[in-house]
């Protein structure tokens, strides 16, 4: 199997953190989006990992050479921001006659089991991955009918259809997807001036190819800051590590506090992630992200995301307060 995986793109919904950095490498949890996604591929035999880059391109590749350094990885350069149909077609020199192909977005982290791969497609031609949302007005969606997808509308005004596309696509047979994709690209089907995904897999259908639309276990989104807290606090449920130094301090779980972070009279949690070689003094902080090399002291931080190498340092106070005080500190 070969896996494509388009990181190219600003991720301008994130900034600032992703105006120095590739939004595949923004932390959470304790680990970066793409260690979450890498590691989750894990469970599949993978012939190549083929990455789709842009200006951003050195820091993915060196991402990879020191944390998976025996992964076979190729780098393709996406120089026309054209769409993500099109970031994937870049890869069809990479596929040989006989690669069933996986395609992985890279602002979704997800839960499955991909070893059911084979036993999901053994009656069809690929997978589409879903997830069943409420406000389905937000998404593309898939339409199903007798167990395969026979449409897919665009943010739909009625409720045709629950299941969400969710970035993480299986194609048995990857030449003849890139054919399609060819097919697409060539045929100038654009929508607000790229080229995306569903076109190609509509095209598939109406060749008589069948395509399912399997629910995910989980579908946590990294796209948004808000979205970003949100897929820590639920990732850390599974990932509650404390192997930094603590002294003096309250943690409450769940945490991630990664080797060589400090934490001294401080209350740390619940949902906090702390990267490697951040200290934190005399501060009070749930619900948020500290990214690595940070240093905060004195301050009450809550819902907060910081990113590698902030400094944030606020005035520590004395007060002798007698009985029935109140004191707001705003």
């Amino acid at each position: 199997m070969k896996v494509i995986l388009p990181v190219a793109g600003r991720g301008t919904r994130l900034r600032p953190h992703t105006h120095a950095k590739a939004k595949s490498l923004v932390r959470v949890a304790g680990k970066t989006v793409l260690e979450h996604i890498i590691t989750r591929l894990e469970a599949i035999d993978i012939a190549e990992y083929i990455f789709i880059v842009d200006d951003n391109g050195t820091q993915i590749e060196d991402f990879m050479g020191q944390n998976f350094p025996t992964l076979p990885c190729t780098y393709i350069p996406q120089r026309e921001k054209l769409g993500p149909a099109h970031a994937v077609f870049l890869a069809a020199e990479r596929i040989l006659p006989g690669d069933d192909v996986l395609v992985v977005f890279n602002d979704t982290i997800f839960i499955t089991a991909l070893d059911k791969i084979a036993e999901l497609c053994v009656d069809c031609d690929g997978l589409v991955y879903s997830h069943e949302v409420e406000d389905y007005q937000r998404f593309g969606v898939n339409v199903v009918r007798d167990d395969f997808i026979i449409a897919m509308v665009e943010k739909p005004d009625t409720p045709i259809s629950r299941l969400a596309q969710v970035g993480l696509f299986y194609l048995k047979d990857g030449e003849s997807f890139m054919q399609y994709l060819q097919q697409s690209i060539n045929a100038g089907e654009k929508e607000k001036g790229e080229f995306y995904l569903p076109a190609v897999f509509m095209r598939m259908i109406q060749a008589g190819k069948k395509l399912r639309a399997p629910l995910l276990d989980a579908w946590l989104d990294c796209g948004k800051p808000e979205n970003l807290l949100e897929t820590n606090r639920y990732l850390l449920r599974e990932h509650n590590i404390c192997a930094g130094e603590c002294i003096n301090s309250v943690i409450i779980e769940p945490v991630h506090i990664g080797k060589g972070a400090k934490v001294n009279n401080s209350v740390i949690g619940p949902n906090v992630s702390i990267a490697r070689g951040s200290v934190v003094e005399g501060a009070i902080i749930s619900d948020s992200i500290l990214n690595a090399d940070s240093e905060v002291k004195n301050v009450l931080l809550r819902h907060s995301i910081l990113g590698d190498s902030v400094r944030l340092v606020g005035a520590s106070q004395s007060m002798s307060m007698g009985d029935h005080s109140v004191v707001e500190l705003e």
